[in-house]
């Protein structure tokens, strides 16, 4: 299995920064994707960032200019510099990691449990 640890979330004024971080550790063979989505109450999860294995990064036109994914492969950890942060992007943060846990098996999906993000105005 893949296991996701994430840190670096709470509670933030208008205009401050944040730093996630999210660890996969267990049986990897390789990282071929690597992002950060979010939700909040009510709402579909949606995708804020994500940083593919060879480096391009795609951002959700909201968090763009303000918001930075980066990937430490060695660690097989991901970050999400958050600046500039507006209370609209309070929210719980979701690690998402596509893996391959063999060479001769297709990659998947695995998940972190979430962490709260907190932007108050």
């Amino acid at each position: 299995q893949v296991q996701l640890v994430e840190s670096g979330g709470g509670l933030v004024q208008a205009g401050g920064s944040l730093r996630l971080s999210c660890a996969a550790s267990g049986s990897i063979f390789r990282i071929n994707a690597m992002g950060w989505y979010r939700q909040t109450p009510g709402k579909q999860r949606e995708l804020v960032a994500a940083i593919t294995s060879g480096g391009p990064t795609n951002y959700a036109d909201s968090v763009k200019g303000r918001f930075t994914i980066s990937r430490d492969n060695a660690k097989n950890t991901v970050y999400l510099q958050m600046n500039s942060l507006k209370p609209e992007d309070t929210a719980v943060y979701y690690c998402n990691v596509v893996a391959q846990q063999l060479w001769t098996t297709p990659p998947n999906n695995y998940w972190g449990q979430g962490t709260q993000v907190t932007v108050s105005s």
